[in-house]
């Protein structure tokens, strides 16, 4: 009997400690997404003691079907022709929590990376303006 009472114990106290998420908020890191690349999804979950919490794929569903998710990465195929992506994230455990947004896709391609040589002529060069 007392094994069982501790043990109603325990589970309630922790029950109590955890805390539901009330609201999500989605922080993107830039304007636009880039082609051929993961775009990482940033969501927040705000808890009922006002504190945040980072939620990925195992509290959080995404969707999008214009493109395909890899946990919180959304995939923008390099041939992507459309001008933005609508995305959908809703918590896994409220439903009715949701966010629907439009995230625009990159226009201007990166240029390419440099080369270590190109860098560490760089580097040389700015050495002997100093000098």
């Amino acid at each position: 009997m007392k094994k069982l009472i501790l043990s109603l114990l325990v589970l309630g106290t922790i029950s109590v400690k955890a805390q539901k998420v009330e609201n999500i908020y989605v922080n993107l890191y830039t304007d636009s997404l880039k082609k051929g690349t993961h775009n990482y999804i940033n969501v927040d979950g705000e808890l009922a003691n006002g504190k945040y919490l980072p939620l990925d794929s195992t509290k959080i569903e995404f969707s999008c079907p214009q493109a395909k998710f890899f946990g919180n990465n959304l995939y923008i195929p390099a041939d992507f022709a459309e001008e933005k992506v609508l995305v959908k994230i809703m918590l896994k455990e409220d439903n009715s929590k949701f966010k629907q947004f439009e995230i625009y896709i990159k226009k201007m391609t990166d240029p390419p990376l440099k080369t270590q040589e190109e860098i560490i002529a760089e580097i040389k060069n700015k050495r002997k303006k100093n000098s």
